[in-house]
């Protein structure tokens, strides 16, 4: 009978154990297809999806704040081991959606980037000027201010938008940048990487060098005249070229 209870209880130890290695394989598993979706989706090689279900849970859940807080303190910790010049021409450039201000509550209500793009009502969205703060964004931009760096803020957002995006900004807790950049007329229809090289373009014929620059797309970044360092924001909701 002891016997019996014996070989009984490594079956049950067996069983559990390879339960639960084929639970964690299949976690495991399920990890790594999430990371590999929204790898995909940053860099548009995904079609239209069906469902928004992974993207909410991922911008709603702690992934998409661990990732932000990952790349704030990345990016704070190399403008720490910057030696800033004298002049006040070392700069750093922040993007202002989905970078500073979250436009979650819109994206919310619009099944997180599933729905067809409406620049009419994402604009009433803009002019409400209710956008949060992304708060390791925020504490990324006092670390930059506080070490000397001068803050530009180039956004797509149209000229006329000025004035809310003003007001949202400080209401959010963002201050005392050294300049705005928003799309003027001339700029309507460019693409975003032409259209923030450009502009940094004339930053650096301007005198200034830029160290750092932070945005959630890829076309904030690349393009010509480029950062020293570049931090990408994680956004799977949409990508713009």
């Amino acid at each position: 009978m002891i016997r019996f209870f014996f070989f009984l209880s490594l079956f049950f130890f067996f069983s559990f154990s390879l339960a639960h290695e084929d639970c964690s394989e299949a976690a495991e598993e399920v990890r790594l297809g999430c990371g590999a979706w929204r790898v995909a989706g940053e860099a548009n090689n995904l079609g239209a999806w069906k469902s928004a279900e992974y993207v909410k849970e991922y911008m709603r859940g702690k992934g998409y704040v661990a990732d932000l807080e990952m790349v704030s303190k990345e990016a704070g910790e190399f403008a720490k081991s910057v030696e800033l010049a004298a002049d006040g021409k070392d700069a750093w450039i922040f993007d202002v959606d989905e970078t500073l201000l979250s436009n979650l509550p819109y994206y919310a209500a619009h099944g997180y980037g599933l729905e067809v793009f409406d620049h009419e009502k994402f604009n009433d969205w803009v002019e409400q000027g209710l956008a949060p703060a992304i708060e390791p964004s925020l504490k990324l931009y006092e670390d930059v201010l506080n070490l000397g760096f001068k803050v530009i803020l180039l956004t797509g957002r149209s000229e006329r938008h000025r004035s809310v995006t003003v007001d949202n900004l400080i209401n959010a807790g963002f201050k005392d940048w050294h300049q705005l950049i928003l799309r003027t007329p001339d700029d309507q229809g460019k693409r975003a990487i032409l259209y923030k090289s450009e502009k940094r373009s004339d930053m650096e014929k301007d005198g200034y060098r830029i160290l750092g620059n932070s945005g959630d797309q890829w076309s904030d970044l690349l393009g010509s005249s480029v950062s020293v360092r570049s931090f990408k924001l994680p956004n799977p909701m949409y990508y713009i070229p």
